[in-house]
């Protein structure tokens, strides 16, 4: 259950917070007291941020410069900068052989490049000690799934990137984790869940037999913000309902 003051007098920003995952975990930060940055390239957020009763910044996370907009913008909504949500990102991805030149390079600028550049850009106003960087990273960032090339290089990647950061960072007070999130029921997924196949292999292959919800991430990406976990970082977090670990014996 959610804290009420769990982050009270903290600063959190939250890519992608428009709708599905990032709408999730910025309602979640704010139910527990926090004040949010809602980024996010949709012009809905302004409404989504209207409803939490928190800033907004419509901002393309791959756009140069990004990082540094961000970071300008939540210190001046919110005066402090104390956590780090990258969860912005795209879907759509294809097989090798179908992805022309400029699709591999849509999804690396803006499901890779984009989490280094904005973490970048924030990085030098976050608190030291108690700094947090939380990426969202994806099972198929961790496993092969045919059809996903360019997603899922861009999204092991980031669990990479979390790993390395950690280690450069924790000396310094800042820890780094992420959340591989299974399939999760969002707009982005929509036509995925459409797949026959896809269903049967991900969602009937998941132990619990059910798929995800946004909230279902954004208590982990909280635990992962909170002084619960002050001795982790570098961990990239499945949050998949037990796909990785045993896919469902009905398969």
């Amino acid at each position: 259950m959610p804290d009420a003051g769990r982050f009270s007098g903290k600063g959190v920003i939250v890519t992608g917070a428009a709708r599905g995952i990032g709408e999730a975990v910025a309602e979640r930060f704010v139910s527990e007291g926090a004040r949010v940055l809602l980024v996010d390239v949709l012009p809905e957020v302004e409404a989504t941020a209207a409803r939490l009763g928190q800033p907004w910044l419509l901002q393309d996370v791959a756009a140069p410069g990004a990082g540094e907009a961000i970071a300008a913008a939540a210190l001046g909504a919110l005066g402090r900068i104390d956590v780090l949500v990258n969860n912005a990102g795209i879907g759509g991805s294809k097989r090798l052989e179908d992805s022309d030149d400029a699709l591999i390079d849509r999804f690396l600028a803006t499901n890779l490049a984009a989490v280094l550049k904005v973490t970048r850009g924030v990085l030098p106003h976050l608190p030291r000690p108690g700094g947090r960087i939380i990426n969202v990273s994806s099972i198929f960032g961790i496993t092969g799934y045919p059809g996903t090339t360019a997603y899922a290089v861009a999204k092991a990647g980031v669990a990479q990137f979390t790993r390395q950061l950690a280690g450069e960072l924790a000396p310094e007070g800042i820890l780094v984790n992420a959340v591989a999130p299974g399939l999760i029921a969002t707009p982005m997924t929509t036509g995925h869940r459409q797949n026959a196949l896809y269903t049967r292999l991900i969602v009937e292959g998941t132990p619990v037999e059910r798929l995800g919800t946004p909230a279902d991430i954004a208590g982990p990406v909280a635990f992962l913000a909170s002084e619960d976990a002050a001795f982790v970082t570098g961990i990239v977090m499945p949050v998949d309902g037990g796909f990785l670990a045993a896919r469902h014996g009905k398969i």
